[in-house]
């Protein structure tokens, strides 16, 4: 039977649907980490892009099973260790991806809907060059620069002032008087190929560390502990767009790049303004073929609406602006060997199939390995051990397998078999109906799985357990130190023996004390995330600790939500993106015995702090649930519920006795008789206007 990744969309079934949405999540959320915290990618660009694209598309059927920890709401990863934390006033925002004119016509359709355009009314869209570099945030308070940041995971990014300091393009004040009090500016930091060929051959003679391609060592150099390092590193920078403003600085993009370049600011001269959907393609085309030829790498062009006003009004989704898209370039191609398929298990036992590679350079970049996701794709494209295979990349360390080259087959070439035992504790590996991947039944038993639910369990985004990284935790686990996550709390009373492993001294052992101390009081929602949980990322441990508000609260509910005929089971399943499948597994994980004595182990080392309240707190309709209903005059529907979410609001689909208010348009129907039934609160369109006030 195909995998579900292979099954077109539109032959999913709701079952098929939430499970896929559920994977993807979860690999797209590592991929995330690998990208943006470590400057390490596992994936290519192009792999990475089909992997969200596929996400969005489903997302797009089956709008009701959008997951509160799907990849359209999350952009980037969080701050690495070592450097302070920036909160961005305003999030540095990620981009839909467009692949193809059909792409770039529905994006422009869009926005003229949104926006209710006539067909008349021009469009002017401001085109740049996609830099594929390390974004960044600089910030300026009366014309001096005070702040630099990495985007992060948009929300917080990591405080790079000091590296950024030594870029030669980067202003240190700006002497016009006419700017802002506080101007934010927004950039890609990035590397010359020349450069990047230069800095490695320098690292190659002094035994040093070579980089992969010129965004990583523009990354690498960037994020040096050391400023004097990234000052001996030649780094440039374009800038592109603004964040927090005093003041405003242009109505247009195109006259906001002007005045930055007035200022001082290095923008990209590739910039074109445009006006119909043909010249924008025909501009995408000669950039394209120019690519190869320009000193730094770009891997698309971005698409803005260059009227400011409109981008407000556009405001955003998720994790990306409703007024820009970038158009990505098509991927580079090479032929290798592949030598060798292994499979590895992950902390929910997933059994993924890996390729490895004779090393071939794909664009610059010498990779060796690549996923193979499951042994459906395996089956699917007849990918055997000793294949020349097509790899695709573009732009990152491991590409896709596209297909392989029949007539360069051996003649004693086999069919893998995919193992139904596990690899590392040789339990079954099992496969329920509709499933892409195959799981280990092990459970606790499976090395590879207690190890890895360790690791994830002290992540940056869970415990963040500073100094106690993969190979300590292996390490402990293979020689008895831990065997689950409270003994993680008990290592202080080990410090001593720590001190004596090879590796360690007291130092290093009592630093590791003080880390583990200092997380013994932690937010309920970093708890549940740390849980490992399947389906239960950041953002729906955020979800889930907001509505139960305490630990006691959430693990009371979860036991009574184990009967389905119970209100808190109705309960769980109706909080905004949950839904029965996600239920399912919280259910399941609070049913095993095992896990709630684990969770007993815990609570006897651990502070978990109540929920905070929602963000947006001065807002009128913050935390409140809103239903739209019936035609409005003044916004579309979808500019309606922008505003809302942007405002600290949940926006439902139907009215039930926990809705707060429903917005009553013109002939409007069910809905608003359902509210009058329930007593919930009406308000017209123009009471809405005035409660939620201007934009």
């Amino acid at each position: 039977m195909a995998g579900e990744r292979e099954t077109p969309v539109e032959q999913l079934t709701v079952e098929q649907a939430a499970r896929e949405l559920r994977a993807l999540a979860q690999e797209i959320a590592e991929h995330d980490r690998a990208y943006h915290g470590r400057d390490a990618p596992t994936i290519s660009d192009a792999e990475y892009d089909a992997l969200r694209r596929r996400n969005t598309e489903i997302e797009d059927r089956f709008p009701h099973l959008a997951r509160r920890d799907s990849p359209s709401e999350r952009v980037g990863a969080g701050p690495a260790e070592g450097f302070a934390k920036v909160s961005h006033a305003l999030p540095m925002l990620s981009l839909d991806n467009a692949f193809d004119s059909g792409d770039v016509r529905e994006f422009l359709a869009r926005v003229r809907r949104f926006l209710g355009l006539s067909p008349e009314t021009t469009v002017e869209i401001v085109a740049e060059p996609k830099i594929d570099g390390l974004s960044v945030s600089l910030r300026y308070e009366e014309g001096e620069f005070v702040q630099g940041a990495t985007r992060g995971d948009g929300a917080t990014g990591e405080n790079i002032t000091q590296n950024l300091k030594t870029l030669s393009e980067l202003p240190k004040t700006i002497g016009d008087g006419d700017i802002p009090g506080v101007l934010e500016v927004r950039g890609e930091v990035y590397m010359t190929r020349d450069d990047f060929a230069a800095l490695n051959r320098s690292q190659a003679e002094q035994g040093l560390k070579v980089f992969a391609n010129p965004r990583n060592a523009a990354a690498g150099s960037l994020r040096q502990l050391d400023p004097s390092i990234t000052a001996r590193r030649p780094l440039r920078m374009f800038v592109y767009s603004w964040g927090e403003l005093s003041e405003p600085v242009a109505e247009t993009h195109w006259e906001f790049l002007d005045r930055i370049g007035g200022w001082g600011f290095p923008t990209n001269p590739l910039s074109r303004r445009l006006t119909e959907v043909d010249e924008i393609l025909e501009f995408h085309g000669d950039c394209e073929a120019r690519r190869a030829t320009l000193p730094y790498d770009i891997d698309g062009m971005v698409y803005k609406v260059n009227r400011v006003d409109w981008q407000r009004r556009l405001g955003m989704v998720s994790r990306a602006p409703r007024w820009a898209v970038a158009h990505k370039f098509s991927a580079e191609k090479a032929q290798t060997l592949l030598r060798e398929i292994t499979v590895q298990v992950g902390r929910t036992g997933a059994l993924t199939p890996v390729a490895n590679l004779e090393p071939v350079t794909v664009g610059g970049v010498v990779v060796s390995r690549a996923t193979l996701h499951n042994e459906d794709e395996i089956v699917r494209k007849d990918v055997r051990e000793g294949d020349t295979v097509i790899l695709q990349r573009a732009g990152d360390v491991i590409p896709q397998i596209l297909a392989v080259v029949p007539e360069k087959r051996p003649l004693d070439s086999k069919p893998f078999v995919f193992p139904d035992h596990c690899p590392e504790c040789g339990s079954v590996a099992s496969r329920e109906a509709g499933e892409v991947a195959r799981r280990c039944t092990g459970g606790l038993i499976c090395p590879a799985q207690v190890v890895e639910r360790l690791k994830h369990f002290v992540s940056r985004d869970a415990f963040d357990i500073e100094g106690l990284g993969g190979k300590h935790i292996e390490a402990f686990w293979r020689d008895g130190l831990v065997h689950g996550p409270a003994d993680i709390f008990r290592l202080p009373a080990k410090a001593a023996d720590i001190a004596q492993r090879e590796g360690w001294g007291e130092t290093s052992a009592g630093n590791l004390v003080t880390a583990i101390q200092e997380r013994q009081t932690i937010p309920l929602e970093r708890f549940i995330y740390a849980l490992g949980i399947r389906q239960v990322g950041q953002a729906t441990a955020r979800t889930l600790a907001r509505h139960y508000g305490s630990l006691v609260g959430w693990r009371g509910a979860m036991m009574e939500a184990l009967d389905a005929e119970t209100d808190a089971y109705r309960d769980l399943v109706n909080i905004d993106g949950i839904g029965p499948s996600v239920a399912a597994d919280m259910t399941s994980f609070f049913s095993e015995s095992h896990n709630r004595e684990a969770l007993d182990d815990l609570q006897s080392f651990l502070t978990v702090e109540d929920a905070a309240q929602p963000e947006d707190g001065g807002s009128p309709i913050s935390g409140k649930t809103l239903v739209f209903t019936g035609s409005l005059e003044e916004m579309t529907r979808g500019e309606a519920k922008a505003r809302a979410e942007a405002l600290g609001a949940k926006v439902a689909g139907s009215v039930s006795r926990k809705t707060d208010l429903v917005v009553v348009g013109a002939d409007a129907g069910s809905k608003a008789r359902k509210a009058r039934e329930l007593g919930v609160q009406t308000l017209t369109e123009a009471e809405w206007l005035d409660l939620i006030g201007p934009v």
